[in-house]
């Protein structure tokens, strides 16, 4: 039943035969090159934000580690055929024949969002809404383009709200800091003065 569901609300959602031009393009933007903002914001935030920035990139960070890690273990443990390895639908971005569910973009993006989102910075806070708000974007033109299921967004949201559930609790808030301070202790080290 609700093989079926999944299913049918990704052939209403997929990409007609002959997609091409613009639209193919700017769902592949949406899918493949959204993801970087992550990388690219974390960094400026880290290198030109306060302390409490930092923290909250690290946090972040390990929101972003932690659900990738997840994913892989409820890859080993539950394996699910991506649409194009059961010939379903039409397929407009080369991919592994990996586990569908969950799926790894959304799940880094809702993680490291909401990681940011929890933060008392204005400068995180900007950036996690910027990744939120593209995170259903993102969702769409995954399945828009054939590499993933409705469902293995809901894993996706499951997971990434489960992770940063875990970082959000005292132990590991407590965590965040130790290694956040390790970290800028690393680059006091390495660049001979506190980072911050």
């Amino acid at each position: 039943m609700l093989d079926t569901l999944n299913t049918q609300l990704f052939l209403l959602l997929n990409a007609a035969s002959g997609l091409h031009g613009a639209p193919l393009w700017i769902a592949t933007v949406l899918a493949e090159w959204v993801i970087w903002l992550i990388p690219l914001g974390l960094s400026a935030v880290w290198l030109l934000g306060e302390p409490n920035d930092q923290r909250a990139t690290v946090k972040a960070l390990l929101a972003g580690v932690l659900v990738l890690g997840l994913n892989q273990l409820i890859g080993l443990v539950w394996f699910h055929p991506r649409p194009f390895m059961l010939n379903i639908g039409h397929t407009y971005l080369p991919h592994v024949a990996d586990s569908s569910f969950p799926s790894d973009h959304v799940s880094l993006l809702f993680a490291v969002g909401l990681a940011l989102w929890t933060s008392k910075s204005i400068w995180t806070r900007r950036l996690a809404g910027l990744l939120l708000a593209l995170t259903p974007l993102v969702a769409w033109a995954r399945i828009y383009l054939g590499v993933h299921f409705p469902l293995d967004m809901l894993g996706a949201l499951a997971a990434a709200g489960s992770v940063v559930w875990l970082l959000n609790t005292c132990k590991g808030q407590q965590f965040c800091r130790k290694l956040a301070d390790s970290i800028d202790a690393a680059f006091a080290t390495i660049f001979g003065q506190k980072s911050s």
